[in-house]
């Protein structure tokens, strides 16, 4: 009996630990926040947008068949063909969040102006020509439900669409118009009734030809010939009654290897705030998964060769003569030298109320080569150099730069005395201040891409850095001019094809 029960219960186990692992909540490395204050800005930037939609669209044609009695005519086969909107208004138009559904769209008392060719046959006679047809009463009601398929591309659906045109005027023009108009009115009816029918179905479609556009995104961006960078969602976005919320992975990956740092999100909560337009958190997950990505790729470890430090110690007082000076006190070196700087573990980041900070523990090795000679290593040190992070928004991405606050060296040889320690102290804090710093600063200079939509603007943008995570409050613009290029990969660029990637960094 007790041999039967133990697999049993080994059995149960496991398979309640299997439960645990996969039932375990998956926290975001980055959430974007949008507030009733985008939608309202929305509502303006979307009558632009559509603005430029309708003169691109193309419009079906209308047509049917009516009878002319008081003309004795059995029937007249219009077809109107070439629509233009040429003006419209949507005066009372509003967007609102609806909680755990999506975003409802309203608007009524809008008008349209529209120009288009007609041809007309009956048995009696045949003509063509142009027409003006002007619009009133219109009224749109729907909800917009946003989703993510597998890949975790935001998704769109369109519900509970309702669509009308209270009213239709027929203006025709050319040699014959007073005639035709005469008998506009009985053709305003059935071009009302084929115009409320193809509304919606039309909107629809523009939802799902969104949605193409959509799934082509790339939501994993090419950061550099080191990294990826995953901005997928990882869960369906959030709807309450003040805001919508967007989980995204944001985690780094080293360019050749896609598995996840061994070290996993925290939660974070952002704050409640409705002042801003956009808040974007970015967790010290988000910059911990760069850390280990780029030590990974080994992106932390560079050699300065004579020419390349005399070249940036060019801003130092002291000069190079100087601290290759306090080199040969150590030691005698009478052939050029190169500084070796690498990494030994990934860069430790902590991001605490107001203080952001990167510790990188790393060795400094300085090595000669003699003319016909292999190189040699003069000395090796381990150190810790501690750095304050400084970050502004410029255009759409995040910059940082670094600055020395302090470091601690370590030498090996235990002979050396506490005067050779400072001394090396001295010439690496020159080395790492005015050689070092410059080329990390350099890089970082290409920054990381925010999230944004296509052909949206941050404007008037704060940053805060918090207990485990940074705060972006900004405010939006929309950008009508086509000078502007999409530069982000993961969201601008919603006509962008995904790349493949070709070992040139992302622009």
């Amino acid at each position: 009996m007790c041999t039967k029960t133990i697999p049993v219960l080994w059995g149960c186990f496991f398979l309640w630990n299997l439960s645990i692992s996969f039932s375990q909540t998956a926290y975001p490395g980055i959430k974007a926040r949008a507030t009733q204050r985008a939608l309202d800005y929305g509502v303006q930037a979307g009558m632009e947008m559509i603005e430029q939609m309708v003169k691109e669209r193309n419009i079906p044609d209308i047509n049917g068949s009516e009878s002319l009695e008081f003309l004795k005519v059995d029937y007249v086969n219009y077809n109107f063909s070439n629509i233009k909107i040429n003006a419209f208004s949507f005066p009372n138009t509003s967007l609102a969040f609806v909680p755990g559904v999506g975003i409802k769209a309203l608007t009524n008392h809008g008008t349209a102006n529209i120009s288009t060719n007609w041809e007309i046959k009956s048995p009696l006679f045949r003509d063509a020509g142009g027409a003006d047809l002007f619009l009133s009463g219109v009224y749109f009601t729907g909800i917009v439900i946003l989703t993510r398929n597998v890949s975790g591309h935001p998704t769109l659906k369109l519900q509970d669409c309702y669509a009308q045109v209270s009213h239709a005027h027929v203006s025709f023009s050319g040699e014959l118009s007073v005639l035709y108009n005469s008998f506009a009115e009985p053709m305003e009816k059935p071009i009302l009734k084929n115009l409320n029918e193809m509304l919606c179905p039309i909107i629809t479609g523009e939802v799902e030809a969104l949605n193409a556009n959509l799934s082509a995104l790339e939501v994993l961006t090419k950061i550099d010939n080191y990294t990826l960078l995953d901005y997928s969602l990882i869960d369906s976005p959030e709807v309450t009654e003040n805001y919508l919320d967007l989980n995204l992975k944001g985690v780094f990956y080293p360019l050749d290897n896609l598995a996840d740092p061994p070290f996993s999100p925290v939660p974070f909560v952002l704050p409640e705030r409705s002042d801003s337009m956009l808040y974007i958190g970015i967790s010290e997950y988000f910059f911990k998964s760069a850390s280990f990505a780029y030590f990974t790729a080994g992106a932390f470890d560079v050699t300065l060769s004579t020419k390349e430090i005399s070249n940036h110690f060019v801003q130092n007082s002291q000069g190079l003569g100087n601290v290759l000076s306090r080199i040969a006190e150590i030691y005698i070196l009478s052939q050029p030298f190169m500084v070796r700087i690498m990494a030994t573990e990934p860069p430790v980041i902590s991001l605490r109320p107001g203080n952001f900070t990167l510790d990188i523990p790393a060795s400094i090795i300085m090595l000669t080569q003699p003319r016909n000679s292999t190189v040699e290593t003069i000395v090796s040190m381990d150190f810790v150099a501690s750095t304050s992070v400084g970050l502004v928004i410029l255009g759409q991405r995040l910059i940082c730069s670094l600055s020395l606050n302090r470091f601690r060296l370590s030498l090996p040889e235990p002979n050396h005395s506490n005067i050779e320690v400072l001394r090396f102290e001295n010439i690496l804090s020159s080395i790492l201040h005015f050689g070092v710093l410059p080329l990390a600063n350099a890089k970082l200079q290409q920054g990381f891409p925010l999230p944004n939509p296509h052909k949206i603007s941050f404007v008037n943008s704060d940053i805060e850095v918090l207990e485990g995570f940074l705060l972006i409050s900004t405010d939006l613009k929309y950008e009508t001019s086509s000078k502007r290029q999409p530069s982000f990969h993961g969201w601008e660029g919603l006509n962008l094809i995904s790349r493949q990637w070709r070992g040139e960094p992302a622009p």
